[in-house]
């Protein structure tokens, strides 16, 4: 996958969850991608919710990779779309649901 082409996924990753949050009647925008933490910032026109969300793409059906991130996991909701350019499929995590499932891939063998 090119340089282009992954950006693509992770756009379009990063705008779907936007533009489902729209459809709930909430506005949604994506922070500036030089941010570190949150992705995607929502909330209601009412101001009684607000929800930080980290959003990560996949553009096939593999496991999320942390790297170091693992430590670093923040925000109110994880949203991860995977098979973006096929067909996607979007979850959606507390974090502590994230901690709780992830694992570092070095289970021994």
């Amino acid at each position: 996958m090119t340089n282009q082409d992954a950006q693509i996924v992770e756009n379009a990753g990063l705008y779907l969850p936007c533009f489902r949050f729209s459809l709930l009647g909430w506005n949604a925008k994506p922070t500036a991608r030089t941010d570190q933490g949150i992705d995607i910032v929502a909330y209601i026109r009412s101001g009684s919710g607000h929800p930080g969300v980290q959003a990560k793409t996949l553009s096939k059906r593999d496991p999320v990779t942390l790297r170091s991130s693992f430590n670093k996991i923040m925000g109110d909701y994880w949203i991860i779309v995977s098979d973006v350019l096929a067909g996607p499929a979007i979850f959606v995590l507390r974090p502590d649901k994230v901690r709780e499932r992830a694992h570092r891939g070095d289970d021994p063998a």
